[in-house]
């Protein structure tokens, strides 16, 4: 297991959510059947985001962050980043926030799996870093954190080998190999089968650096070519791109990492390895309905009152108080509050597990990441 995993697992699933979290504040700020229009402003989406990304890039938690370390397991990774969304003035439900991991998850596994290359992880990691640098853009200084970040990251991942990128991308493939969550703008563009598995086409570019399969060429003894065999492939392989910049600005040619809510880049990151999938201009329904499924999940969020000057103030996603408390259909708050106390006993339940496995091996019950939740604490 590669001990470099955990920066960039981290990295790349923050960047995840803060594309969902955005594109959820901006449908509420701008719907026009919300009765409490206006009570969320902009102002507050981009706090929001800005506390989420200055908390996410503080140069503590990442020298904790930084330091070679075994990846955490999927309930450790999921407290951290519900720690991390709630660094805002925002606050998730567990509901929410377990549909939310699911999301980030997926889109992720998918990154992974269609990475040319192991070294393009760190493609997928910069389009990341791009995008989120977008959204402080009027903050310099969490800005110069995100950079910092991204400094830190070259200098700590370019020097690996590409067997140590191969072993990375493994460790990743096994902490995926169980998360089959279905999520609709995936199966809307028939990238994923209604099990769960992604669809990986067998065309498209090779990796840089690879030769287009099909030919075996046989040589003598001096080194001169022979002969020339072709085979068939099973698919239909064209010349690689260019590479991608691994410096601090450039372009990543990848379009991987990229944020797959907004217009066209999902398609963008899947059209050289798919090119039969068909795409249109429709908007996409299907995915529409995935966020606001999130959105009934969410509930209401809450907006603490952090300073004494400013009060709180409460918002909701329905359209009114009413179908928040009763759901979208008849029972819905009753079989989440039943999902949520299911959740805390299985949780409960687990840490007893853990806590046994430590007593008996020796080890102190204080488990992996604490010192990273502490951290986040004092934020």
């Amino acid at each position: 297991m590669s001990m470099r995993t955990l920066p960039l697992v981290f990295i790349n699933l923050g960047g995840e959510m803060v594309y969902i979290l955005d594109q959820r504040l901006k449908a509420h700020n701008t719907s026009e059947d919300n009765s409490e229009k206006g009570v969320w402003s902009e102002n507050d989406r981009k706090r929001v985001m800005t506390d989420i990304i200055g908390t996410m890039f503080s140069k503590t938690f990442m020298d904790e962050l930084l330091k070679p370390q075994q990846l955490y397991s999927h309930r450790m990774m999921k407290t951290v980043l519900t720690r991390l969304a709630h660094a805002s003035i925002m606050r998730l439900n567990l509901a929410s926030m377990d549909r939310l991991y699911e999301l980030m998850i997926m889109a992720f596994k998918y990154q992974v799996f269609l990475c040319p290359r192991p070294k393009d992880l760190l493609l997928i990691s910069y389009n990341h870093l791009d995008t989120i640098r977008e959204f402080v853009t009027d903050t310099p200084v969490v800005g110069n954190q995100v950079d910092e970040t991204q400094r830190r990251i070259i200098e700590v991942y370019s020097s690996l080998s590409e067997g140590e990128f191969q072993l990375l991308r493994q460790t990743l493939l096994i902490f995926f190999q169980d998360m089959h969550v279905r999520v609709s703008l995936f199966l809307k563009n028939h990238l994923q089968n209604p099990n769960g598995c992604f669809v990986l086409a067998t065309s498209g570019p090779v990796p840089h650096g690879i030769d287009v399969p099909g030919l075996i060429r046989s040589f003598d003894r001096k080194g001169r070519e022979v002969r020339r065999t072709e085979f068939p492939t099973g698919g239909n392989y064209t010349s690689p791109i260019r590479e991608g910049c691994f410096d601090l600005h450039g372009d990543r040619v990848i379009r991987l990492g990229l944020n797959m809510y907004s217009v066209n880049h999902l398609e963008e990151a899947h059209a050289s390895k798919t090119p039969s999938v068909k795409t249109d201009d429709s908007p996409n329904l299907m995915a529409k309905e995935e966020l606001n499924l999130l959105a009934r999940l969410m509930g209401s969020m809450k907006v603490e009152n952090t300073a004494k000057a400013e009060s709180s103030f409460r918002i909701n996603l329905f359209t009114t108080d009413e179908e928040e408390q009763m759901g979208t259909s008849g029972g819905t708050q009753q079989n989440l509050s039943e999902d949520e106390q299911t959740a805390t006993e299985l949780a409960q339940i687990a840490g007893q597990f853990a806590t046994e496995e430590d007593t008996e091996c020796g080890h102190p019950s204080s488990s992996k990441g604490d010192d990273l939740l502490a951290m986040m604490d004092d934020l």
